[in-house]
């Protein structure tokens, strides 16, 4: 079946700019935020049009996701929902956060990414960004198999990082119903002060897991180890 062309007036900016994307761009191409709007001359917020599509299952990368990118630059990775099709690419609202329950929200959270643990204001390692606070709709897979749309707070970075993850809940019950009695109490632990503070050892085994393969065979040398991995 032939695809209507994306130069049809007659429908809507979001399934043109759905259509330029499959017949002018093509997946895993790259295109520039100068020849989206030169193809959208008339449409003053082509951009978030084409953002739109996301709620629709498209994949469009930006250099935040995809450091390859120059930040005029964007990535069509993977084809969603056929929106131009009669029936779909239909509006998915979603019910609006008040200013007063995002401040409640993240007063629950404490004050801090719940992905990441960076808070407002912070500056990200080895950089001079500042981190900002959000409420994300993340799906959560609870144990009877459905899935329910939960708000949690995130940082910038971790909200379009996350954007299509799932939270198992049924997995992590599951994993708690199976560990021991001890296991569970520093565990209850952890969740009552809300942090965990890692020791001297597995902070030394994170920096180990992150070292490229030469400098983990001198750290195995120092432990009079042979070879490197």
């Amino acid at each position: 079946m032939a695809l209507p062309s994306w130069e049809d007036k007659k429908l809507g900016t979001m399934k043109r700019a759905a259509l330029w994307l499959v017949t002018e761009v093509g997946e895993g191409n790259v295109f520039t935020k100068g020849a989206l709007r030169a193809a959208f001359p008339e449409t003053s917020q082509i951009d978030r049009r084409m953002r739109d599509l996301r709620d629709h299952g498209w994949r469009i990368d930006t250099n935040r996701e995809d450091v390859g990118l120059e930040p005029h630059e964007q990535r069509f990775v993977t084809q969603g929902e056929a929106v131009w099709e009669p029936g779909k690419g239909r509006s998915k609202q979603a019910v609006a956060i008040t200013a007063t329950q995002r401040r409640e929200i993240i007063a629950r959270d404490g004050h801090f990414c719940r992905s990441c643990g960076i808070s407002a204001g912070q500056t990200y390692p080895g950089t001079y960004e500042a981190a900002q606070l959000d409420i994300a709709r993340r799906p959560v897979q609870g144990p009877g198999g459905a899935a329910e749309v939960q708000l949690v707070t995130e940082c910038n970075r971790c909200r379009v990082g996350g954007r299509d993850l799932t939270a198992d809940l049924a997995s992590v019950l599951d994993a708690v119903r199976r560990i021991g009695p001890m296991e569970r109490k520093l565990l209850a632990g952890w969740m009552e002060q809300d942090r965990r503070e890692f020791s001297d050892l597995e902070r030394i085994w994170a920096d180990y897991r992150s070292l490229p393969a030469d400098s983990r065979a001198q750290v195995r040398e120092q432990l009079g180890l042979e070879g490197g991995r």
